[in-house]
């Protein structure tokens, strides 16, 4: 794994203004701002943002959801996570419906979308070709995920994962923050959890499949299963989700 010196963050804030200016991956650099220059015809009159994208949320966030990397037309676009696509549009539809939104769509920075008591980030913050970063993206932007989680640690209490990748990601970096992790390492899956110790502090991990359009197309991961698991995960983080069924979650990895 890349080794990076590792600078530590007051706040959010400070971290946000420092990732987008990162140009530590010159792949990832020059296919996101080869995608601002040229393009999909349906924005050709928008300005892309082609900077990294940081995470959305609030500070003192209970529930932490990690993706993989923003979509080329859809984040490295509008400037958001999971914002102005398809893969999106599922997404905050399900958060909305487990009382995590205030509304069920997000399609720009001024759309008036609030997270509640929710934060979404992930271990790559740039759009990478074929939304497939490198082993080596992915840990020279691991420095960011282990400052984002540090920031987070003292209100998370559940995390909820979007894919395998982001579910190793999730379980590397917490273990680096000194967190205990099941052994053997525990398994993704959906609708499966495994839980995390440091200290007299615990917090839960929840796998979901992740909300490609491939998944969603085809039915792999449907809007009840997404429901399902989100409440789930909410509730493990003491956010109220009155109404959701939460069954099927399995204990992975105790």
């Amino acid at each position: 794994m890349a080794t990076r010196r590792r600078r530590r963050y007051r706040d959010l804030a400070e971290l946000d203004a420092d990732l987008i200016d990162c140009r530590a991956c010159p792949r990832l650099v020059a296919w996101r701002e080869q995608v601002a220059r040229e393009k999909r015809r349906a924005f050709e009159n928008e300005e892309y943002w082609g900077r990294p994208v940081p995470g959305i949320g609030p500070a003192d966030a209970r529930l932490l959801i990690v993706g993989l990397a923003p979509a080329a037309h859809g984040g490295n676009r509008t400037g958001r996570m999971f914002t102005g696509d398809q893969s999106g549009d599922f997404l905050f539809a399900a958060m909305y419906s487990a009382g995590l939104t205030n509304q069920p769509h997000s399609v720009s920075l001024d759309d008036g979308l609030e997270l509640v008591e929710t934060r979404i980030t992930a271990p790559v913050h740039c759009a990478p070709p074929q939304n497939k970063p490198t082993v080596d993206e992915r840990d020279r932007c691991a420095r960011w995920l282990h400052a984002e989680l540090e920031l987070l640690a003292p209100s998370v209490r559940a995390v909820l994962t979007l894919g395998q990748f982001g579910w190793q990601s999730t379980l590397r970096t917490f273990a680096a923050l000194g967190w205990t992790v099941p052994r053997p390492a525990p398994k993704f899956g959906h609708g499966v959890s495994t839980t995390l110790t440091r200290g007299d502090a615990a917090l839960e991990v929840f796998g979901c499949y992740h909300v490609s359009q491939h998944n969603t197309f085809t039915g792999r991961l449907t809007a009840e299963m997404l429901v399902e698991v989100l409440a789930a995960a909410a509730r493990s983080a003491g956010i109220d989700t009155a109404g959701t069924e939460t069954s099927g979650i399995e204990k992975s990895g105790r």
